[in-house]
């Protein structure tokens, strides 16, 4: 009999290439106006007008070279730019207004997601979230599974089969936008396990309970309690025709989404995972409350709960970090992915760093065959087109490059052979009571992310978006 081993899985390299040389548009830009300046300053005045325009080039030319953070310094133009508007625009600070009215169905949010609305399916209770800009309808399902470490290597095989034939299925469909995974882990002094064994423990005085009380004062330490959901995005736009047949509208779009929730169901049924429902209105209220307000302590789903007052009371955002009611939090974007064969459970790291309020949001968006083979095609012609720029100057192309366009021909073959393409983004939200804390979380959950093989971010300047997409369940797509 041969023993079935663990699956590996190995991320392609994030692609690097430029509009020439491997150089983005805005680099080029800012090589093009030093040399146009270094230009003008010779015709006009020879070698003393060269040296009068030196600062200016100078500068451009620094920009394009210099780096900060892992990124050209012309590349956080745009960033920074952005901010000073918002910020000079007061967009970065938000009070609720408690007497001013808001419009039925609206969700009481800051910033861009302020006008998303939400609508209460009355046969089934399922609150839907709808973004009327992004033209999308999402349904969130919370789910529990049990721990996939402690599996036998054939179930792991399995299960990892399981959830890949759930994407494959979704992006067959054509009008899935995205597919958002949240794993929220809050610290939790161990008080509700010990609460359980005093309930149902026999309490007798032999070695079994002693050995049951010592672990469990030592599980106290560093445990946590940890939520998942996953959040389930119809593309309103792809699936235009069919919700006109539907009924036109929410209804509509509600009716066509449903079939994606059933081909949900059964595919997570078959990766072994339990479904705890599909979220109603004041269960969904309640996570966003909880998100925005670390002290809120209510079970989720309690009565009364409601999406129109779920919001935060007081946002602050800052540049490297936003401040909401009773926490401070910091988004990191997953910028790079293992780039060696690691096993699925290479996250577990992360996701168990001991006394850390988090929230880890996957958000995959399948891809059709034919729109994963036009994106493919564009990608091997403009990396064909960038080995040849590199050959006519005498660039070397290096290993990087030729890694990057040996997963491409990989990504193709697996297309041909019927698998799904998808695109996976990873965002983190940490979360502190205090600024002080916060630095220190962050640190650790980089460090976290080193040991599982990924690189991490912050999100200068873009955390209040960035904290929508990856603390909440509202399937919202990358910006």
């Amino acid at each position: 009999m041969t023993a079935i081993g663990p699956s590996t899985v190995r991320f392609a390299r994030r692609p690097a290439r430029g509009v020439l040389l491997g150089f983005s548009a805005i680099r080029c830009g800012a090589i093009g106006l030093a040399f146009v300046t270094m230009l003008l300053g010779l015709l006009l005045d020879g070698g003393w007008g060269l040296i009068v325009t030196g600062p200016l080039w100078t500068m451009f030319a620094a920009s394009a070279f210099v780096t900060r953070k892992g990124e050209p310094i012309v590349e956080w133009l745009p960033i920074v730019l952005h901010w000073s508007l918002r910020a000079s625009a007061k967009q970065t600070e938000y009070r609720v207004r408690i007497m001013a009215p808001r419009s039925a169905g609206t969700m009481a949010l800051p910033g861009d997601a302020a006008p998303l609305r939400f609508y209460d399916d009355p046969g089934t209770g399922t609150c839907f979230i709808h973004d009327p800009h992004r033209q999308t309808l999402a349904v969130v399902l919370a789910v529990s599974h049990s721990a996939y470490v402690l599996l036998a290597p054939g179930e792991q095989v399995q299960r990892v089969s399981a959830w890949g034939r759930v994407l494959a299925s979704l992006a067959q469909t054509g009008t899935c936008a995205a597919v958002q995974v949240l794993e929220s882990t809050i610290p939790d002094p161990g008080t509700k396990v010990a609460q359980w064994y005093e309930e149902h423990a026999t309490h007798t005085d032999d070695w079994a309970n002693y050995e049951y009380q010592k672990l469990l004062a030592q599980s106290s330490f560093g445990s946590s309690t940890h939520r998942t959901t996953l959040t389930l995005t119809l593309d309103m736009k792809k699936a235009a025709s069919a919700i006109r047949v539907a009924g036109r509208g929410v209804k509509g779009a509600v009716r066509v989404l449903r079939v994606d929730m059933t081909v949900l169901e059964q595919g997570l049924r078959a990766a072994s995972l339990r479904l705890e429902g599909w979220l109603g209105e004041a269960q969904l209220a309640t996570l966003i409350r909880q998100a925005y307000d670390p002290s809120f302590e209510l079970d989720v789903g309690r009565e009364g709960a409601r999406l129109s007052s779920a919001g935060p009371i007081a946002v602050s955002e800052h540049w490297s970090y936003v401040r909401h009611d009773s926490g401070y939090s910091s988004v990191l974007w997953i910028s790079e992915w293992p780039r060696i064969e690691v096993a699925p459970h290479f996250l577990h790291a992360l996701v168990f760093a001991p006394d850390i309020r988090k929230s880890l949001s996957l958000i995959a968006r399948p891809l059709g065959t034919a729109e994963a083979l036009r994106a493919l095609r564009k990608e091997k012609t403009e990396a064909i087109t960038d080995a040849g720029h590199k050959a006519k100057v005498g660039q070397v192309q290096d290993l990087s490059d030729v890694q990057e366009y040996h997963d491409l021909l990989a990504r193709e073959q697996a297309l041909i052979s019927g698998h799904a393409d998808v695109e996976f983004s990873g965002f983190l939200t940490v979360t502190a009571v205090s600024e002080e804390g916060l630095t220190q979380a962050v640190a650790l959950i980089e460090r976290s992310a080193g040991q599982s093989g990924c690189e991490t971010r912050v999100l200068y300047g873009r955390q209040s978006q960035g904290f929508v997409v990856s603390a909440l369940p509202l399937g919202r797509s990358v910006f």
